[in-house]
Parts: structure tokens; C-alpha cells; sequence
């Protein structure tokens, strides 16, 4: 049996790992990198580089967290959308962070922030926006 993983994007992290011009139209780079989410959605995947697991895992579910300019976005059918108040890191540990206490299965949270990696609780795994960017073909 494939063990089910919710993902959590920290969209501006992606968003900034690519240079495609982001910085022009956030919130239209936002929705496109949105758009592209919803492929994951019960897809089997192997995990980053250095996750201990000896078995792939199904993407149960992805939450993507927005900020700043880029909270006008919108996403399809089947993301759930996370519109930050403050700041991105905020609201993403706080999400990774209550879904390890509830032990709801596993959590992966998609960064390459390291700060934001190191407030995580020592259950989340991570991993970096090459990983993300490689499994939709971005």
C-alpha cells in the first residue's frame, strides 16, 4: 500500500526558483504555476533526494500558500489555497506544523528557504523547487 502525502508549495519560493519574468506579473505567474498543480493530485511520486522512505508516495493533497502581490491569484479545482495575511513562512509552518501534530499522514513542505525549513517540526519532510519543477515538467 502506497502511503498518501499532503503537499504544501511555497508558491513564491517556486515561483522565484525559475527566472521567467515572475517579478513582472505575480499574480499571473502565481496562476500558472497553479494551473500546473492539479496533475500531482493523486499521482504516485518518489520522494526528493535524502527522504528516508523505501516506498514512493501518493500526493493526497496540495495546499499552496500565497503572498504579497501575488494573493490575487487563483487556483483550480482540487488546490486548496492558502491566502497569507503576512508573510508566506508564517503560514506555512503554522499549516505543516498543525498537520504533524494531528498525524493525518505524512506532510512535505516544497522550499528551498532555509530559514523556514529550520522553524519546521522535525516530522515534516522538505524538499526543494527543482523537485516540484521536475515532477510537472516546469
Amino acid at each position: 500500500m502506497t502511503a498518501g502525502v499532503r503537499l504544501i508549495v511555497d508558491v513564491a519560493n517556486v515561483m522565484g526558483s525559475k527566472p521567467d519574468g515572475w517579478w513582472r506579473d505575480r499574480a499571473g505567474a502565481a496562476t500558472r504555476l497553479l494551473g500546473e498543480l492539479p496533475q500531482l493530485l493523486g499521482r504516485t511520486v518518489e520522494l526528493p533526494h535524502g527522504e528516508a522512505a523505501d516506498e514512493p508516495v501518493r500526493v493526497d493533497a496540495v495546499v499552496a500558500v500565497i503572498e504579497g502581490a501575488a494573493r490575487s491569484a487563483e487556483a483550480p479545482a482540487g488546490i486548496e489555497l492558502v491566502r497569507a495575511t503576512a508573510d508566506g513562512d508564517a503560514a506555512i509552518v503554522e499549516i505543516a506544523n498543525v498537520a504533524v501534530g494531528g498525524a493525518s499522514g505524512s506532510t512535505l513542505v516544497v522550499t528551498a528557504d532555509r530559514g523556514l525549513r529550520a522553524r519546521l517540526d522535525p516530522g515534516v519532510r522538505v524538499a526543494g523547487p527543482g523537485w516540484l519543477n521536475a515532477l510537472i515538467g516546469r
